[in-house]
């Protein structure tokens, strides 16, 4: 007699399948949208123009929540030139739906499959995201899209995206100058068309640069070490962790420690350890907000990498920064193209040892004496304002020029 046994599928795999599944679905139900649209052209004996398929002239594309400080300023513009905006969204809690706009319609696409798939079938004039890969993993371009425009999230050198990152965009918008070099060269190299490469600035700065001012200052303030690494193998948390930690928790002093984003993704493992390890440590708090101007407002020295929140606490805060020389290999980023001595060369490495202080591995144990005795020279300070004036060009007007630079490209005008 033949036995038959429950099918069991793990929670792994039944995950992907239903995300699959969910993709599929979306796949479906937008290429049968864009099935009706190419037989309503067919039918109208080709009237209509790729610009009548245009459903939405301006779209804004955000991968979560930690991009609203990146996205709010262009959202406010469009708001007060009364110009209609989509704002697609793959976090359901966005604050961009507790804002009270008029003009800005907002929608929550879901995650991974489900939203590619929504956007993959776009019908606008021009969409800006912040995320890479466009054409290069999952994220296609539509054809009924116009212009693919990429805004740069952090003030550092744009080619230390993973592979292609930002190939196959119309334009990449800068927030200095100094970063269109490195494009330019790569464009060259992969026989890519260039890229319209306007300078911006940096929204997120702005928006941090005013909340930073409103916040009050601590009363009975304890001296405080802000450790804010970058993620993965070559990162200060996956390569030293407690050999760092241990003699920072025993100094006493308040010590913040603010993971990046990705590392509850990309090393879970490593945090879980080291919150274990000093779960009983009352000086050592964990920073997993959202925002990171208010540990930045509490910090009076940051330990770091080659991690990009470098330059938000440079520019916001003047103060200085230590950072754990790495030998980071370049080999998954684009700038691994750009030579063999592409980590001595690039920007954000030459101007980090103008900048900063470096923290040697064999002065660790040592490390309250090696804080204590690390001055802040007029050097220091005078590198620090050279950098902010190169890599954060148009203080205040990011949101205002990445709306005219939209406009512009779509309509012809602008403010």
């Amino acid at each position: 007699m033949m036995i038959l046994y429950p099918l069991y599928i793990d929670p792994g795999t039944g995950s992907m399948l239903f995300s699959i599944l969910i993709g599929a679905a979306a796949t479906a139900y937008f290429l049968f949208r864009a099935l009706i649209i190419k037989l309503k052209v067919f039918f109208s004996g080709g009237r209509a123009t790729a610009g009548a398929l245009v459903s939405h002239p301006y779209v804004i594309y955000s991968e979560g929540n930690q991009y609203w400080n990146v996205f709010r300023p262009v959202l406010d513009e469009f708001e007060k030139r009364q110009t209609e905006l989509l704002f697609l969204t793959s976090s359901e809690n966005d604050p961009v739906f507790s804002v009270s706009y008029k003009y800005i319609k907002a929608e929550f696409i879901g995650e991974g499959n489900k939203a590619f798939a929504r956007l993959n079938m776009l019908q606008a004039g021009i969409v800006l995201m912040t995320t890479p890969g466009l054409n290069v993993y999952q994220l296609k371009r539509s054809k009924m899209v116009k212009h693919y425009a990429h805004v740069l999230h952090a003030p550092s050198d744009a080619t230390m995206y993973r592979l292609f990152g930002i190939d196959y965009f119309d334009s990449v918008l800068l927030t200095g100058d100094y970063q269109a070099k490195d494009i330019r060269t790569l464009e060259k190299l992969r026989d890519l068309p260039e890229k319209q490469l306007p300078t911006v600035g940096c929204t997120y700065l702005d928006v941090y640069a005013e909340k930073i001012k409103q916040i009050p200052k601590e009363e009975n303030h304890p001296f405080t070490v802000l450790v804010s690494p970058s993620w993965g193998p070559s990162a200060l948390l996956s390569r030293y962790g407690a050999k760092l930690l241990d003699p920072l928790v025993k100094t006493g002093w308040r010590i913040i420690l603010r993971p990046h984003p990705q590392s509850k993704k990309s090393e879970s493992a490593v945090l879980e350890g080291l919150t274990k390890k000093y779960a009983g440590s009352a000086n050592l708090e964990w920073d997993y907000e959202r925002e990171n101007v208010f540990s930045l407002a509490k910090a009076d020295v940051m330990i770091s990498d080659f991690s990009g929140i470098i330059f938000d606490y440079t520019f916001l805060c003047d103060k200085p920064v230590m950072y754990v020389k790495q030998g980071i290999d370049l080999r998954p980023y684009d700038a691994d193209d750009l030579g063999e001595n592409a980590a001595e060369e690039l920007w954000q490495f030459r101007v980090l040892h103008e900048t900063g202080i470096e923290l040697k591995e064999e002065f660790f144990e040592t490390i309250g004496d090696v804080i204590k005795n690390a001055s802040d020279s007029t050097e220091l300070k005078a590198a620090r304002k050279n950098a902010r004036e190169t890599a954060w060009q148009y203080q205040g007007e990011a949101g205002k020029r990445i709306a005219d630079f939209m406009m512009r490209e779509l309509t012809g005008t602008g403010q």
